[in-house]
């Protein structure tokens, strides 16, 4: 009788040491931001009808389940046992001592009595991580490239045509909201309008894949090429544990007619090419009546002006007039911008007003409604003559 009670007490003390919920923690030296794996690994003896784990939230770290519960029979110790296993990743935001748990597994058994409710609880584990290292974000992964799509030749746009330049970043071991926000593409010479940026996340057994893809639309404002410069995003590389430095690369902007007309292919037509030869000649002739004069008073800078003043032939004037022809308004708007800059320079009246409706059809709410009306904005740029 003694041996068959002490039998019973050792199966008993057996299957409540099986019950148990362990929090396994996969790397021990993270950085703040960088992913933690964890496991949840439960053994179980009963016959479970319910369960459920609640991981709480907290504002020491982020996570996020990378696949479904799984549940097997296992081997433990010599017996059978039902093992619950759950993967996580665990993401600290700053560093320090991070605690985990304690967790609890809430379990419905069936036993002798019917459904009985069992907690089995997971004991808390301290994790120590590291600052981040580099000077702002929590941006850490495993893996990250930068793809740079264009839509076409940047360095060589029709006139009129506008760039649309597409960048992707793919980070493994991170999530969407540790991914820096869109960078800002700003120049002078620069139009930029902005698609919303995607922002999606893969789990995967290793860890999440996230990606984030900004748009651009890209256009000069007139037709001189210029540089967006390149964009760098820093990343700790968990890997190679240190820094480094992605890039969005370097890129020119600028439409291929402003090179043809730097290397002489706008050629003037004969009469008007006359007139401007026959100015050359008349600037030349009032350069020597002036010094002939005593002008040395004035500077070099006002006599040129005055010269360029005299000539009979505008050579931006006329562009502005052909732009207007071939009714393509950002053609149109290049070409003003030439000849307002000319007569401004020569002091020339210049009322600030004359692309006013030009700007407003282009940059507009509703810019294809004004398409068509190139003579009345011609109007509008020459009120002044």
């Amino acid at each position: 009788m003694v041996i068959r009670l002490a039998l019973m007490l050792l199966l008993f003390t057996g299957a409540a040491r099986a019950d148990r919920l362990r929090i396994v923690v996969g790397n021990e030296q993270p950085v703040a931001g960088e992913m933690i794996l964890v496991t949840l690994r439960g053994e179980y003896t009963h016959m479970i009808t319910l369960e459920e784990l609640i991981l709480p939230k907290s504002a020491d770290f982020d996570w996020v389940q990378l696949s479904r519960d799984r549940w097997q029979d296992e081997q433990v110790e010599g017996r059978s046992v039902r093992v619950f296993e759950r993967r996580l990743a665990i993401f600290p935001r700053h560093g320090g001592d991070l605690r985990l748990g304690p967790l609890t597994h809430r379990l419905t058994i069936m036993d002798g009595a019917g459904r009985t409710e069992m907690p089995v609880e997971a004991k808390a584990v301290t994790i120590s991580v590291a600052p981040y290292p580099g000077e702002a974000g929590l941006l850490s992964a495993s893996n990250l490239t930068v793809e740079d799509a264009l839509s076409t030749e940047p360095g060589a746009l029709r006139d009129g045509e506008t760039l649309v330049r597409k960048v992707t970043l793919r980070a493994e071991g991170t999530l969407p909201q540790m991914l820096p926000p869109r960078p800002v593409i700003r120049e002078p010479w620069l139009i930029s309008f902005t698609a919303p940026e995607e922002r999606t996340m893969k789990p995967t057994p290793g860890g999440p894949v996230t990606t984030v893809t900004w748009e651009w639309h890209l256009r000069p404002k007139t037709g001189e090429p210029g540089v967006i410069p390149p964009i760098e995003i820093p990343w700790f590389d968990t890997s190679q544990r240190r820094m480094r430095m992605a890039e969005i690369p370097a890129i020119p902007l600028g439409y291929q007619s402003f090179h043809a007309n730097q290397t002489g292919t706008d050629r003037l037509p004969g009469k008007e090419a006359g007139l401007a030869t026959a100015a050359v000649g008349l600037g030349l002739a009032v350069g020597i009546v002036g010094a002939l004069a005593g002008l040395g008073g004035q500077s070099r800078s006002d006599l040129n002006r005055r010269l360029r003043r005299l000539a009979p032939f505008d050579r931006s004037r006329w562009q502005v007039r052909r732009a207007a022809r071939s009714g393509d308004l950002l053609d149109l708007r290049a070409a003003a911008a030439r000849y307002l800059d000319r007569r401004h320079g020569l002091g020339l009246p210049v009322s600030g007003t004359e692309t006013r409706e030009l700007d407003r059809a282009l940059y507009g709410r509703e810019p294809e409604a004004a398409h068509g009306e190139a003579r009345d904005f011609l109007r509008m740029i020459l009120r002044h003559r």
